[in-house]
């Protein structure tokens, strides 16, 4: 108990310098939170991926379609429990910044592949009637005050001309990684107007979306699947959901990695921060130290002593750092929603700051405290500070 009093009153017996030292380690911190639920946002598509789901697409690039004419044949492969397709949209809502992800699906038959994305039967029986009909993520209906009913207008870039969609459902996520800004509407709506205006993209989906009964054979599925069409003018490279999210995070693993080492430069610069300041306060303490020793204090008195002081300078401004990342979090949620549809702070991320935190603090009390009990008694009575 004395010794936890004596490490609080050393730690405020230089306010300024504590609690700008405390406000140093808390930025870092939350710069560090930022950094890692950035990560974690990258990699969210990836974590939400179902193990008994496979994507099939193009050999040569996911830019080069598919014939519908796949499906039938995919769906008659051992293990294939279910079947849906998809393709990029790529429109426009009334200006570009308006950015969100748009797919033609084949209908209530990829929903039903998907059942992170949670619809009322209403909505289900509304999107698998009307043939213009569309569902949204939540956040896009509440980013743009879309309710159902409304007339969505998308001014087509790969296809000409302009669709319009009602919107009848409105979807949210199962888990809290699932992407609640997606847009999706029927790809026999897309396939009609692809008749009259790009007739070379007709009955040509992107991507088909396979369910299996089996996780464990997808990869001899894959083969299965990719051997029906091999040598034939599209063939096909057939793999898992997870590793089909891994390939867009792998066009990005340069700015990934980036991320990564400008976190580890933050905790670097801390360090060295902390270190300083602890190595001034031993410096300017060194008779102090002298005359403990001359009383009989141990050696490991003196360093739980400088060491407590430093740990609970570090987990303050940790602890004031993770506070502070929540609402920095939702800040920065807000500026990237188009980009990453999934940025929360989770509490695994916390957690790091605080142990990331504890790290720091006992690493940079390492060197005043192998200086204090080094230092003899005579040496340190006759430091003047």
């Amino acid at each position: 108990m004395e010794l936890l009093r004596l490490v609080i009153r050393n730690i405020f017996r230089h306010k300024l310098r504590a609690l700008l030292t405390i406000l140093g380690v808390a930025i870092a911190m939350l710069a560090f939170g930022i950094l890692r639920t950035l990560i974690d946002a990258w990699y969210v598509g990836v974590e939400a991926s179902a193990a008994n789901r496979l994507v099939t697409r193009n050999k040569i690039s996911l830019i080069y379609s598919l014939p519908i004419a796949y499906k039938n044949k995919i769906l008659q492969v051992n293990g294939v429990t279910g079947i849906g397709y998809g393709t990029w949209y790529g429109g426009i809502y009334k200006d570009k910044k308006n950015f969100f992800a748009q797919f033609a699906i084949s209908g209530t038959d990829y929903l039903d592949l998907s059942p992170e994305f949670v619809l009322t039967p209403e909505e289900r029986a509304a999107f698998d009637r009307e043939r213009n009909a569309a569902v949204c993520g939540r956040k896009t209906a509440e980013r743009f005050g879309w309710k159902l009913g409304d007339i969505i207008p998308l001014q087509g870039t790969i296809y000409p001309g302009q669709i319009d969609l009602v919107l009848r459902g409105i979807y949210r996520g199962a888990r809290k990684n699932v992407d609640e800004t997606a847009f999706f509407f029927r790809f026999d709506y897309l396939n009609e107007i692809a008749k009259k205006v790009l007739p070379a993209r007709t009955d040509r989906p992107g991507w088909y979306l396979v369910q299996i009964r089996d996780p464990d054979r997808a990869a001899e599925i894959s083969q299965e699947i990719d051997a029906l069409f091999e040598n034939s003018l599209a063939e096909t490279l057939t793999e898992t959901e997870k590793a089909f999210q891994m390939g867009f995070v792998a066009m990005t693993g340069a700015m990934v990695a980036a991320i990564k080492v400008i976190s580890v430069v933050v905790i670097g610069i801390i360090l060295l921060v902390l270190a300083n300041t602890m190595a001034m306060t031993a410096r300017e303490r060194s008779s102090e130290y002298a005359v403990l020793k001359t009383l009989g204090f141990r050696p490991w008195f003196l360093f739980l002593l400088v060491s407590g002081e430093s740990v609970a300078i570090a987990m303050l401004g940790g602890i004031l750092g993770a506070v502070l990342t929540i609402p920095g979090g939702k800040v920065f949620q807000g500026q990237l929603e188009s980009f990453l549809p999934v940025f929360e702070v989770s509490g695994a991320t916390l957690v790091t700051i605080l142990a990331v935190s504890l790290l720091v603090g006992m690493a940079a009390a390492l060197p005043p405290v192998i200086r204090v009990t080094r230092t003899g008694i005579a040496e340190g009575l006759r430091y003047i500070g």
